[in-house]
Formats: structure tokens, C-alpha cells, sequence
């Protein structure tokens, strides 16, 4: 065969209608040569991501999954198979040193990354480089545990209940008595629904579903489960936060800018409206206030308002206290996490570590029930 020909014969073909991907197999037999470690580790990163995309994982989380394996072999100039485990210590110890969470989410990341190396490419990584693929995560530096070490220890009921009522009677008296309200409809719907900031402020008027269920339901945009993108679900209102947010919308929420009837429009508003949207002169729909404001204001009001050893207020703790507060209160471990919005019962359990639960009452409790059914009901024990 001419040379003419067996270049044609190594050159992709890349089918019509499909985007211009070349796999790792044919550039590995077309243009990478066995010395040229950076390209093959270049193409490796981007097979990994393909291998992610067709399991599911959003965008957003595909975009992650390398960034800390590029990070590490930038800053020593090597590709990932050259790492060793001092090096990746000495990173994580020094230049690389940033709160616990994140070089837990890191170690893992790369943890991750090298299995998928080890299963798919340490034959041929040995092969061109004689070089043996093993992650730099061992069992010594590892992370032991996931998620945040910290108890959150929520505000009691009695905390709870007061400080909301300090903090509705303040609202005449508010500098900015919109954004005051709106402030305080927000923080009073994340104790009730247990919904996170990010998904309140996500809320659009035309969420709110008002013939759903006994009180009403808003839709939100929830924390996707392992990395799978957000998920739609279902937020309670129940009775008193119906109330809340029907005054709200009624009586506050006109005094923001943009049309109210908009169902496109952000249920909680920003006062802050861009320049070059106010010189319009006309009826846009408005900027949803940020999760950052929504934490600032929460803060500063847990400060003036909030009694009792808890000293600072955000989203989250509230989301823990509507956990913990409804179960104390009755509300059965799958209520709890059908609020919550959580795949497992399991996360749901660490949201109660420090709910008050009486074993003895619930045994008497559950005895008692079992009486009622043998005698009232005769024998019936549905």
C-alpha cells in the first residue's frame, strides 16, 4: 500500500451527523506517539468525562470530575500515572491546603479518577511507559468519612417560635419594608418546608400550586442525588405557611418591580435592578435575590433576634430544625424525608441527631395502640 494510502487508512473517520469525537484508540493509533505522555493523559481526562456523561451525571458535575486531577499534575509538571502519594500530600499540605470539605471532595475526585485509569488503561500506560498505575490515594491519606464533620445543632422550638415572632413584629419599624418582608417570608418558608436557599430563591410565581394537596405546594428545582443534575419536586406549605406566603404575595410583593401576574416572574425578587433594564422603562421580569443575600439577612436577624446558645442562624440550620423540630412533634422518619426531599432515609437520620426521642414513651405509646385495636376494635389489627 502506497504511504499516501496508509495515511488515509489511519486518518478518522468521523461519521456525518455526529459530532467531531475521536476516540482514544484511534488518535492513540493516528497521532499520539508513544513518548507524548501529555496528550495520552489529555485524552484520558476526556474519555473519563464521556464515560461519566453516558452514566448521567449533569454537566456541571461532569466539569468537576477533573479539575483537581489537572490542578495536582499542573502544579508538578507530571502526568497522573508519575503522582506518588508524598506528592500528593505535600499539595494538599501546603499550596494546595483549603478547608477539610474541599480536600475531602478532591482526594476523592482523584481517588475516583485513578480506578478509572487503573480498569481501563494501566496495561497500555505500562506498555508505552513502563510505569504502573496506582492512585495516590492510600490508605493513609485517604478520607476516612464524607461530608461535614460538624453537628448542627438547630435553635429548640421554643427559639424557634420566639425569634420569628420578634422578628415579624420588627417589620413596621424596617428601613426597607419590602425587602424586610420578603427577608422574613423566606427564612419563616425554610423553617416550615425545610427548603433549601438555593431552591427558595429558584421559585417562580407560577410554581406556587395553590389547589395541590390540603394547603397547597410549590415546585422547586432540588439538589440533584449523586451528581445526576436538579432534580423538580414537590415543597409543603402546610397551613400556616398557605397563610404566609398568600399575604405576601397579596400585600408585599407589588412593591417590587416587574409584573406579579408573570408566572415567569421570581416569587422572591431583588430590589436591585440592573442599569441598563431600568432604562427600558418597562415591565421586565425582575432578578431573583441570590442564596448569598438570603444567608446575610438570615444572619443578621438570627443576631438581633435569635435567643439561646446558638449563637449564628443560616438556611441550612433552619432546614435541620424543620427536620427535627416536625419529628419531634410526631411526624413519622418518612414524612420527615418526603419534606426534606431526600433520597434515602439515611440522610435523613443524620438531620435528628439531636432530636429529644423517648424509646420508653414511644414503647407505651405503641403498647397502648395495640390495646385499643384488641379491645375497641375487636381483634381488627389493620
Amino acid at each position: 500500500m502506497a504511504v499516501g494510502g496508509e495515511a488515509a487508512a489511519l486518518k478518522p473517520a468521523l461519521e456525518p451527523d455526529l459530532a467531531d469525537v475521536v476516540s482514544l484508540q484511534r488518535r492513540k493509533a493516528a497521532e499520539v506517539s508513544d513518548g507524548d505522555e501529555q496528550s495520552f493523559f489529555l485524552d484520558t481526562l476526556a474519555e473519563y468525562q464521556w464515560a461519566r456523561d453516558a452514566a448521567g451525571l449533569a454537566p456541571s458535575t461532569l466539569d468537576g470530575l477533573t479539575k483537581p486531577v489537572i490542578e495536582v499534575c499542573e502544579h508538578y509538571g507530571v502526568p497522573p500515572w508519575r503522582l506518588t502519594p508524598r506528592q500528593v500530600d505535600m499539595y494538599f499540605a501546603g499550596t494546595g491546603k483549603r478547608a477539610r470539605a474541599t480536600v475531602r471532595r478532591k482526594m476523592s475526585v482523584i481517588d475516583s479518577y485513578f480506578a478509572f485509569l487503573e480498569q481501563r488503561y494501566a496495561g497500555e500506560i505500562a506498555r508505552r511507559y513502563g510505569v504502573g498505575v496506582e492512585s495516590p490515594v492510600d490508605s493513609f491519606n485517604q478520607p476516612r468519612h464524607r461530608g461535614d464533620f460538624g453537628l448542627r445543632v438547630p435553635p429548640s422550638q421554643r427559639a424557634t417560635r420566639e425569634f420569628f415572632a420578634r422578628w415579624r413584629e420588627s417589620l413596621s419599624g424596617a428601613r426597607k419594608p419590602a425587602v424586610a418582608r420578603r427577608d422574613y417570608v423566606m427564612g419563616k418558608l425554610t423553617y416550615l418546608s425545610g427548603v433549601r436557599a438555593a431552591e427558595l430563591c429558584g421559585v417562580r410565581i407560577g410554581d406556587l400550586h395553590w389547589e395541590a394537596g390540603q394547603w397547597g405546594r410549590f415546585l422547586v428545582n432540588g439538589k440533584g442525588a449523586r451528581g445526576s443534575g436538579p432534580r423538580q419536586r414537590e415543597a409543603y406549605m402546610f397551613e400556616e405557611g398557605r397563610a404566609l406566603v398568600w399575604w405576601y404575595v397579596e400585600d408585599v410583593l407589588g412593591d417590587f418591580s416587574g409584573n406579579p401576574d408573570d408566572a415567569h416572574a421570581p416569587l422572591f425578587p431583588s430590589e436591585r435592578i440592573p442599569g441598563a433594564v431600568s432604562a427600558l422603562n418597562v415591565d421586565v421580569p425582575g432578578m431573583a435575590v441570590t442564596p448569598s443575600t438570603f444567608r446575610r439577612a438570615l444572619k443578621a436577624a438570627g443576631h438581633r433576634f435569635l435567643t439561646g446558645p446558638v449563637p449564628d442562624l443560616h438556611p441550612h440550620l433552619l432546614r435541620h430544625a424543620a427536620a427535627t423540630h416536625n419529628y419531634e412533634r410526631g411526624m413519622s422518619l418518612w414524612e420527615v424525608q418526603k419534606m426534606l426531599g431526600h433520597d434515602r432515609p439515611t440522610t435523613t437520620v443524620s438531620y435528628l441527631a439531636t432530636a429529644h426521642a423517648d424509646p420508653e414513651k414511644a414503647g407505651l405509646a405503641a403498647a397502648g395502640r395495640a390495646v385499643q385495636r384488641l379491645t375497641i376494635d375487636k381483634g381488627n389489627l389493620r
